[in-house]
């Protein structure tokens, strides 16, 4: 390809850029899913474990429909200016060479915000542009009509889309009607991730989470019946040393009761900057030692009764080290082991773990001094 064919692509795409939040769940960035901001932020901010702190504790907003078109537009340009390099260059990791070199990361804001979208939309392409993911915390509190209008753009734009995916807080779901469900269903909103945390009433009093447990298994009921796939959001240890029996008897109960399509496990690690993290720099909240987290997870697996996924699917899960090596006790597939036929395995792992040297264990308190967790 010529040199001055070369500048043309790097100008048509120096300019091209659209907001992708700050978090999305593992699953959806292995699977390489294009981000589209819909919403900015949390509605809620208030969750002792979390307290908005992944977006900066900054209000929360719903974006333009007419904005979040233009996102998508902008999305369109750099997918085919991406197409027109691959088929002058032979070959998607040309293509990735390419744009590193011309785009390189640097002090510059926009032009970090810049290479993570050209990437984005890259990564989505070689994956064959299959999956979106909206951000962030709860796109489902846009007005289904508006949704509904970017979805249908979306994928009017995009034929080659086969899942879209979101997070959802339970308590809007609760006031969203099956009709409109049903609706953003038929349109191609396929996927819900909902933290559930724990099925413990007063658990989800003390870490504030707005809801109880019956009206989540009502709103996520409500979900299914509408068509969509679920994910179930578990933090083992959330109760502390003092409630880890009745978190995972009762959070046990809340997902037989729902039978979701996923269930995720996520150990609560304190962050900086949150309730619980004050809590237990100043002693009112004890963590879980490695074995008694295994128990406690042991506990909640054995009650199970559910024809789920079940995943292990983040670092910060069950690991321990041999030598300099850190191995994790579970499978971090993004599918998971299959319930009821892979439980038994998932419990003689447990019983593997607990036989594994406490000193061993990745603790909880090493991974609070992580910067990104």
């Amino acid at each position: 390809m010529a040199a001055m064919q070369l500048d043309f692509y790097v100008n048509k795409m120096k300019d091209l850029h659209f907001e992708i939040g700050p978090i999305r769940p593992p699953n959806e960035g292995g699977a390489n899913s294009l981000l589209l901001r819909i919403t900015r932020n949390c509605p809620w901010s208030r969750c002792a474990f979390c307290y908005g702190t992944p977006y900066g504790r900054q209000p929360f907003q719903i974006r333009r429909v007419d904005e979040i078109k233009r996102e998508i537009d902008t999305i369109k340009l750099i997918f085919n200016v991406i197409d027109d390099i691959n088929r002058a260059l032979g070959g998607i990791d040309w293509v990735q060479s390419f744009i590193e070199a011309h785009f390189p990361l640097g002090e510059n804001g926009h032009a970090l915000q810049n290479f993570q979208c050209i990437i984005n939309v890259l990564e989505w392409i070689r994956s064959g542009a299959r999956t979106v993911f909206l951000q962030d915390a709860d796109s489902l509190l846009m007005k289904t009509p508006q949704l509904l209008e970017i979805l249908a753009y979306l994928k009017a734009n995009f034929p080659s889309i086969e899942r879209i995916t979101s997070y959802a807080r339970a308590k809007t779901l609760a006031i969203k009607t099956e009709e409109d469900l049903a609706q953003l269903r038929k349109v191609g909103l396929s996927r819900l991730h909902i933290g559930l945390e724990t099925g413990d009433d007063e658990i989800l009093k003390l870490i504030n989470k707005g809801i109880t447990s019956s009206e989540h298994i009502e709103a996520a009921k409500k979900a299914l019946r509408a068509g969509f796939e679920i994910s179930e959001y578990v933090m083992p240890g959330i109760g502390g040393r003092s409630r880890w029996m009745r978190h995972a008897l009762n959070t046990a109960n809340v997902l037989n009761e729902i039978n979701p399509t996923f269930v995720r496990f996520r150990r609560f690690v304190p962050r900086p900057g949150t309730p619980l993290f004050n809590d237990w720099k100043e002693g009112r909240f004890q963590l879980l030692k490695p074995h008694e987290l295994l128990l406690e997870i042991k506990t909640l697996i054995e009650r199970l009764k559910v024809n789920s996924r079940i995943c292990f699917d983040h670092f910060i899960n069950p690991a321990y080290r041999i030598g300099r090596k850190i191995v994790h006790l579970f499978s971090q597939d993004y599918s998971g082991y299959k319930f009821p036929e892979e439980k038994e395995k998932v419990l003689d792992l447990i019983d593997y773990g607990l036989n594994i040297d406490e000193n061993l264990w990745i603790t909880t308190e090493e991974l609070t001094k992580l910067p990104y967790i």
